[in-house]
């Protein structure tokens, strides 16, 4: 059983400090674990007073240059240094995300904990290759051009992959030279006071990092705040919609990555076995509780009987359990509102006229914990709510169709646009499809993220990039210096220099 954890203070500015005395609204988060639906934790919940802190610790170092007019090869050293705490601490990380949010252990020791270190690592790749001066010839004459970091920078994370999501935003965010307010979700803030631990011992200057555990309220009030340049948001499409609502009023920059309810295509040409052998972790990743969870599966007519028979085997042959047994390979969801949300979804679905190949409940073994079958609908038209919608669960839906044109067609038919697979001996071919289906990241005969490429959403998946070169440059602001024509020598040297 999980011992129970209780911290009494905030990381702000890089300090533990108690939290503000007075003030509305809750003064405390307790923890609770969806295997056992007890108390784990208890952390104090941020309060306004407490982001008007955080702003100002980070809004002073900021402005002091502290951090942010440090040569590059400095932050660099020092962020590694917080990687290593973080890799040193991998296994600690996995088993605390697995008792607050329900991921298999197995899962969270390779994505939650390995994961974010890997986040990280490429983070680090790109700020040790980046020119943060160039010179260019211009069509007046020669230009400086630099990119500076942006400022004060709000990182706003959800429960699913805590560390994977703070990694993605923290990384860059602080090797640009940023300082940065962390809000962890209230269902898994349990991990950042480990984060909180290694940033300090990492020895981070004072005032460029703050970790504040809080719910809705208080993050509104942080993402709207005048003191903060950019917000980074992860979360759901209606969240992600009032953060930008809330910061278009300061005109403060938001990168949104966003929901998902993505596609494989499975080709007629296709190996069946390998592409369930594929399809199958995809779709029920973390328990369901994935943005980029593979959720819609498109089968060819011909081959659609197989395809079923194959899948609900594959389903029930999952290890269903307590999410700290290295067997278990789906969890519970991370809240009863969830485990709630996916039932009424398969209510619906039945209601629509789809057919449930298999689960649909509670497992029979586990009569406590936020459980929910690994669920798998056929005879699903794109028109279905559960085809449509994200359910943020163990549900998947089998759709058929009849030729490529049309799986295309149903592939691109939805207000998503994050990720999607297709499946075929045909990689050529593959690769065809990947460029017609309109989502931000594709993957042709397998399940990936690659943490130097681009990743982010289009259509209601959100706004901007993470990771890669293009996910650095989100916590860049680009100046052009103009320069006389005979200081192209001086503006070679300032260039060259800046890059070291």
């Amino acid at each position: 059983m999980t011992e129970f954890t209780e911290h009494g203070q905030l990381l702000i500015g890089g300090v533990m400090t108690d939290p503000a005395p007075d003030g509305p609204g809750p003064r405390s988060i307790d923890v609770i674990s969806p295997h056992t639906e007890r108390a784990i934790g208890r952390v104090p919940h941020a309060s306004r007073a407490d982001v008007d802190r955080a702003v100002t610790a980070a809004r002073t170092a900021f402005d002091s240059g502290v951090w942010a007019e440090l040569p590059p090869a400095e932050r660099v050293e020092a962020v590694t240094r917080l990687r290593d705490g973080i890799a040193a601490r991998c296994e600690e990380f996995a088993r605390l995300i697995s008792a607050q949010n329900g991921s298999p252990y197995s899962w969270s020791v390779l994505a939650q904990a390995l994961g974010a270190v890997m986040v990280w690592d490429a983070a680090l790749e790109v700020a040790r290759g980046l020119p943060y001066e160039e010179r260019r010839t211009g069509a007046l004459g020669p230009l400086l051009v630099r990119r500076e970091p942006v400022g004060v920078v709000a990182a706003v994370v959800p429960w699913n992959v805590p560390q994977f999501t703070a990694a993605a935003k923290l990384a860059p965010a602080l090797l640009a030279g940023c300082s940065v307010i962390l809000k962890p979700a209230p269902e898994t803030p349990l991990d950042a006071y480990l984060l909180a631990e290694t940033a300090l011992e990492a020895g981070l200057p004072e005032g460029v990092l703050s970790i504040l555990p809080a719910g809705r309220e208080v993050g509104e009030y942080l993402v709207g705040h005048p003191g903060v340049d950019k917000v980074s948001f992860t979360g759901s499409v209606a969240a992600g919609k009032r953060v930008m609502e809330v910061a278009a009023r300061q005109l403060t920059r938001v990168t949104l990555e966003l929901g998902g309810k993505s596609a494989a295509v499975v080709l007629p040409d296709a190996d069946l076995d390998a592409a369930v052998a594929g399809i199958a972790p995809s779709a029920w990743l973390n328990n369901g509780q994935a943005c980029v969870a593979q959720t819609r599966v498109l089968a060819p007519r011909a081959h659609y009987a197989e395809l079923a028979d194959r899948l609900t085997a594959a389903a029930r042959a999952l290890v269903v359990g307590d999410p700290l047994d290295p067997a278990t390979q789906l969890g519970p969801l991370v809240a009863e509102r969830f485990r709630r949300r996916s039932l009424d979804y398969i209510d619906l679905g039945l209601r629509e006229g789809a057919k449930l190949l298999t689960g649909g409940g509670r497992p029979a073994h586990l009569p406590t914990g936020w459980y929910v079958e690994p669920t798998l609908f056929g005879e699903v038209t794109n028109t279905m709510r559960v085809a449509r919608e994200e359910i943020f669960g163990p549900v998947i839906c089998l759709l058929p169709y009849d030729s490529e044109e049309e799986a295309i067609a149903i592939a691109d038919d939805s207000e998503y646009g994050l990720s999607g697979s297709v499946w075929t001996r045909d990689v050529e071919r593959g690769l065809d499809v990947a460029r017609r289906v309109r989502t931000g990241t594709y993957c042709v005969n397998t399940f990936s993220l690659d943490m130097l490429g681009p990743f982010g959403g289009c259509k209601n998946s959100g706004l901007g990039r993470e990771f890669g070169p293009e996910g650095f440059a989100e916590y860049l602001e680009p100046k052009t210096i103009h320069l006389p024509a005979d200081s192209a020598d001086s503006a070679d040297s300032a260039a060259s220099s800046a890059g070291e």
